[in-house]
Parts: structure tokens; C-alpha cells; sequence
């Protein structure tokens, strides 16, 4: 985004006073940036900043929509990163308000645009939200190995296990469900495995999740 633009300067500032705790103020200035929004593009921008201090989850849910829509309008390459975000905005905002079919559809939404979302760091948290919402959205993708896995994991932070912890719960988070984050899951798995310094009853639980990731794609 252009920061000599006004609309993305008076955000920026916006932001500003929400890092400093001044809501009132950030809620003002982005209130103003929607007001002087010119077109379709900088109305996306203070809208997606307007739906972060609504008082009801309607209100939320309202201004993230219009935020949706302005980027539909807009329709070129400013936008393009923004539509997985900006459906997780959408899913999360239905979810406060009860309803999950809906906020699915939208997580749904997000991860077919994840890989329009720039590399790096906001790339990796839009795709470890879109995850997280579609776990929670649904019954377990994973069969079994989801439950093998978070059991897991708690073992792993009880004994402070960082090691095993960081090799296989990247993959873990960032699983869309589809069959190459399965297979980048299940060499995770694998690798960790294979190294056996886990504890003989970890190593057994890792087995059982791998051979419940394996049994999982001969289901479907």
C-alpha cells in the first residue's frame, strides 16, 4: 500500500493508537479514512480497518462485508493478496455470531486463496488461521492421527521437547488438508521418528498417528 495515500496514512495512524491502547482514537481516524475513501480500493482499506471496533458481532460482520465486497469491485492486482484475510475476517465474524455452516464456507474460501497472499510472515499467520478454522469447523480430516497428534504435542511442551515439537507442529498448523500438507505432515512425522530419541511411549503414539495419517488417504 502506498503510504503517502490519505486514506492508508490515516490507518497507519489508526494503528498507531490501537498499539498505544487509544481505541477511541483509532475507531475516529479510521472512521475519517472511510469518509474521505475516494474509489473502491481505499474504501476496502478503511473498512477492514472500521470492522476491527464495532461494538456488536452484526456490526463486525457488516463492515467486513463491505470490505469483501469493495475488493470484488476493485478487481486487479491492489486486492489480490487481501481475499484470504479477508475471508478468514468473514468466517470468523459468522462463527461469533453462531454460525458455523457459514464461517466453514468462508474458511473454505480463504484457503482456495492462500497462495495469492505474498510470501512471508502475514502469508504464514493468514495460513495457520485458514487451518486453525477449518479444524474447528469440522469433524477431525486426520481420522485418528489428529487425536494422536495433539496428544502428542501436550507431551512434547510437558518435557520441553522443542525439538520434536518444532519439527512436526509447523506442519501441523499449516495443514489445509490437502494431500501435499499431508505428505509435508507425514515426513515431519516420519523424520522425528526415524531419529527415535522420544521416550518408548511417544515413539509408539508417533507410530500409531503415521500409520492413522497413512490410513486416512486409503479411506478416501
Amino acid at each position: 500500500m502506498n503510504p503517502d495515500n490519505p486514506v492508508v496514512r490515516l490507518c497507519a495512524q489508526g494503528m498507531q493508537a490501537e498499539a498505544e491502547g487509544r481505541d477511541t482514537d483509532a475507531r475516529n481516524l479510521f472512521q475519517q479514512a472511510w469518509e474521505i475513501a475516494g474509489d473502491d480500493y481505499e474504501a476496502c482499506v478503511a473498512a477492514h480497518y472500521l470492522a476491527r471496533h464495532q461494538s456488536t458481532p452484526q456490526q463486525t460482520l457488516h463492515w467486513n462485508q463491505e470490505c469483501l465486497n469493495r475488493a470484488n469491485l476493485v478487481g486487479d492486482d491492489r486486492v489480490k493478496g487481501f481475499h484470504a484475510s479477508l475471508h478468514v475476517n468473514m468466517a470468523k465474524a459468522y462463527g461469533d455470531l453462531g454460525e458455523p455452516g457459514k464461517a466453514r464456507e468462508h474458511f473454505e474460501l480463504a484457503a482456495t486463496r492462500i497462495d495469492e497472499v505474498p510470501p512471508g510472515q502475514y502469508a504464514d499467520w493468514t495460513r495457520v488461521a485458514v487451518a486453525e478454522g477449518l479444524r474447528s469447523t469440522e469433524a477431525p480430516r486426520r481420522g485418528d492421527a489428529d487425536a494422536l497428534l495433539t496428544s502428542l504435542f501436550t507431551r512434547f511442551c510437558e518435557r520441553g521437547d522443542l525439538k520434536a515439537l518444532g519439527l512436526v507442529l509447523p506442519a501441523y498448523l499449516t495443514d489445509l488438508g490437502t494431500e501435499d500438507d499431508r505428505v509435508r505432515l507425514a515426513t515431519a512425522l516420519h523424520m522425528v521418528h526415524a531419529a527415535r530419541w522420544l521416550p518408548e511411549d511417544e515413539q509408539q503414539t508417533l507410530s500409531a498417528a503415521i500409520s492413522a495419517l497413512t490410513s486416512t488417504v486409503t479411506a478416501a
